[in-house]
């Protein structure tokens, strides 16, 4: 008996023993799960890097947004994050435009621009206001609105994508380099374009040559501009330069002494870009920025070249959205229409 009492409290022991091994091992296997699933996402070959894209939403242009967000979305399987600035009055708009149509797959995210940062440093010009508008001016302070990325691509609204979005952000950026644009004297097909609407691609075009300010820069007038409507931009060197800091330092200067205008060839945005990035910046590749398609309502580029482009840039007056323009079937393939019905296209037979 006394036997039979000494074997049951060993199996009741060894019992006890198993379950709390058993226990044991369900408590300490989740931390462990957790590091092999850390070490996965951690894996180079296992992450797909994600590409920021930084679009603004415009009051009376967001239709322009819109079409370039699905011409990129559609055009990549590259993990791509929209950053959609806008104002506090535009915002509850496009977040309505795109989670009411088949952009609602998109990944996004919407950041408000606060324009009393503007505060004193713009020179009210009528000839061209709408290039005073504060969303214009939002690539100057990119660090301060996206901030966790190294590399950001800002696009002006007035585009459309027909090129894989990944290749325009595997662009090259030079050591000490801040950003990437598309120089003006780049492709002779644009300089046939340049020619025909009596547009400027130097900096005689951008900046006032008469003052003392711009002679002291010791920049040539026949150097060649770039376009600041598709930026490269390399956050980590941005900061480091106090890129913001000396745009806005610009900025304050032409309100003091007009030392550019819109009434020159590029208006206020791409004026202190030219002054502080001169001989500073990488190249993209051309056919990443085939622009001036605003420039004219009767200047148009051969089809073959738009189909062979990978972005087309509508800067100018005449935007695909409005009428007149050139080449605005391209423009409409990608075009959603707004759910709202707010924003409508014009055309001739509107």
């Amino acid at each position: 008996m006394a036997l039979l009492k000494k074997i049951n409290q060993i199996l009741l022991l060894l019992l006890v023993l198993t379950v709390c091994a058993i226990l044991y091992n369900k408590v300490h296997q989740v931390p462990l799960a957790l590091r092999n699933e850390t070490v996965d996402l951690e894996s180079p070959g296992e992450v797909e890097e994600e590409i920021p894209v930084v679009i603004c939403a415009a009051a009376g242009r967001m239709g322009a947004a819109v079409a370039a967000i699905s011409s990129i979305y559609s055009n990549t399987e590259a993990n791509v994050l929209f950053y959609i600035i806008g104002l506090k009055t535009t915002i509850p708009h496009i977040r309505k435009w795109i989670e009411n149509s088949k952009l609602k797959e998109i990944k996004f995210k919407i950041v408000e621009f606060n324009p009393m940062v503007l505060k004193g440093k713009i020179r009210q010009d009528a000839s061209r206001p709408e290039l005073l508008q504060p969303l214009n001016f939002v690539r100057f302070y990119l660090p301060l609105l996206i901030q966790k990325h190294e590399k950001v691509i800002y696009l002006d609204d007035d585009v459309i994508v027909q090129g894989d979005i990944q290749e325009l952000y595997d662009t090259k950026l030079a050591p000490g380099h801040a950003a990437a644009f598309s120089d003006d004297c780049d492709l002779p097909s644009t300089h046939e374009m340049v020619r025909s609407v009596g547009m400027q691609n130097t900096y005689m075009g951008f900046l006032d040559y008469r003052k003392q300010a711009i002679r002291d820069l010791g920049i040539s007038p026949s150097t060649c501009s770039f376009n600041p409507g598709v930026i490269v931009a390399n956050m980590t060197e941005w900061k480091h330069q106090r890129i913001t800091k000396q745009l806005e330092k610009w900025m304050q200067r032409n309100v003091e002494e007009n030392l550019y205008s819109s009434t020159l060839g590029g208006g206020v945005a791409t004026s202190p870009m030219l002054i502080v990035f001169h001989g500073k910046y990488s190249s993209i590749n051309p056919m990443w920025h085939i622009r001036h398609l605003g420039w004219s309502p009767d200047a148009r580029y051969s089809e073959q070249f738009l189909q062979e482009a990978k972005l087309l840039h509508w800067n100018g007056r005449y935007k695909p959205w409005d009428y007149p323009s050139v080449h605005t079937d391209l423009w409409e393939n990608w075009f959603i229409p707004d759910p709202s019905g707010k924003f409508k296209l014009t055309r001739p037979d509107s």
